[in-house]
């Protein structure tokens, strides 16, 4: 009897979430814009359903960034310290930064820090990337500073590193509570009840990582696939508004002075918070396809619950995080290498730095990221020997022929040189050559 009851209930369980994922068939945030989410909830990451970062907003980030420099523990400047940049979260964050089952000391290779320890532009010799994030630490075990976990990051993940508190200066944040049970629009919706324990792990944050500059929010993953009431849908779609709305209060805050009563304090100039940003916004609606091609397949998510990630699902996310860093202003100043773009390592960033990205030697396909971070970095050296770097001007011949003999050889549909590049290379041809183009 009691065996045939729990089949009833499995499967009663399992036809809501079913229904639940049916209907929940809604637009991301980035793609939904100015438009209503049940009728009422703006879309786009920023305020006025916008994607774009406020002006005054993202001159903050700049000058956050720049501060960002290699400390002691102590939290002194040292040219010998470290920028450490930790993940906070539960299980999901841990895998998806790190890995399933990551060896002893280290992280699988396809995680986000896997990827970063073997990309080339990664700032390798100031930048330690730990990984805090650990199952079952949902928001609350987050939300003081005398909570555990920073006890538990501080001696089991940053001292084993040769790391302090006082050297945390970023960090990548992702959390939820388990198990929840009201969604939009009712007023004690999950995501009201996570923006407010989210503000005060912010706090909690920066009292802990007094250094803490700089924090990138994410939202769940899709979660249509889900076979437990862990954290289905609507409920990871949903998680993007409160991530959305705590930001939003950080700039409203700063703009007039009011404080949020939900959130609470937020202001990053008297340090009772860090500066606060999208990292790279990770759902999509399943199979169909976002205005960027992003979709989530069944197979990207573990068989167990279709909830937490698979291999293929954590370094996908891994992937957009590395290339979100590799490619943004608030981040590169301390991310990336001085060689970045430099990728084959012979002190200088040009046309045969190019022809690796071009090749797919560094990525099969070719990073649009890789090649972002070469546009950035063109016409940087830093001379190792004396052996002969070609000139600017050589360069973009190169570059150019590279063009003409992928069309020649009707490799493009491969490999192609995108638009973006050779516009990029008109711009420049003047400065780098003095002849108009």
């Amino acid at each position: 009897m009691f065996a045939r009851q729990a089949v009833v209930f499995g499967l009663v369980t399992l036809l809501g979430l079913a229904a639940s994922t049916a209907v929940c068939q809604v637009t991301p945030l980035n793609d939904l814009g100015a438009g209503l989410y049940l009728d009422q909830f703006q879309g786009g990451l920023y305020p006025g359903g916008s994607n774009v970062m406020p002006t005054a907003h993202a001159a903050t980030g700049l000058t956050r960034a720049a501060a960002i420099r290699p400390l002691d523990t102590l939290g002194q400047i040292d040219p010998l310290g470290n920028v450490a940049m930790v993940s906070i979260g539960m299980s999901n964050t841990s895998q998806e930064f790190c890995g399933s089952n990551p060896p002893a000391g280290g992280c699988q290779p396809w995680s986000f820090v896997g990827q970063a320890e073997a990309h080339p532009s990664v700032n390798h010799s100031e930048l330690a990337i730990v990984n805090g994030a650990a199952g079952g630490q949902s928001t609350a075990t987050w939300d003081s500073p005398i909570d555990a976990n920073y006890d538990r990051v501080r001696d089991n993940v940053l001292t084993p590193n040769g790391l302090g508190e006082q050297q945390v200066q970023v960090a990548w944040v992702k959390l939820a509570t388990g198990s929840p049970t009201t969604s939009l629009p009712a007023a004690g919706a999950e995501a009201f009840q996570e923006l407010q324990l989210m503000g005060d792990v912010m706090r909690a944050l920066k009292v802990r990582y007094p250094n803490l500059q700089q924090v990138y929010l994410a939202s769940r993953i899709y979660a249509g696939y889900a076979t437990t009431p862990l954290h289905p849908e609507p409920y990871a779609y949903e998680s993007a508004f409160t991530a959305k709305w705590l930001i939003e209060a950080q700039i409203n805050q700063m703009n007039s002075g009011i404080i949020d009563p939900l959130v609470g304090d937020l202001n990053y100039e008297t340090g009772a918070a860090p500066w606060l940003a999208w990292g790279p916004y990770t759902w999509a609606d399943g199979l169909n396809p976002r205005s960027d091609e992003l979709i989530w397949e069944q197979s990207d998510f573990s068989p167990t619950d279709g909830t937490h990630p698979s291999q293929s699902g954590q370094e996908k996310v891994g992937t957009m995080l590395l290339d979100f860093m590799l490619t943004s202003p608030h981040t590169q100043p301390w991310f990336l290498s001085p060689t970045a773009g430099d990728y084959d390592t012979d002190g200088d960033v040009d046309g045969a730095d190019f022809l690796k990205w071009q090749r797919g030697e560094l990525s099969d396909p070719p990073s649009a990221a890789d090649l972002a971070v070469w546009e950035t970095n063109f016409g940087n050296n830093t001379p190792l020997t004396a052996t002969a770097v070609p000139e600017p001007a050589t360069g973009i011949m190169l570059l150019l022929g590279v063009a003409g003999c992928s069309i020649a050889a009707g490799r493009l549909s491969q490999n192609p040189m995108p638009s973006r590049t050779l516009s990029w290379v008109a711009r420049h041809m003047n400065d780098l050559t003095g002849v108009s183009f």
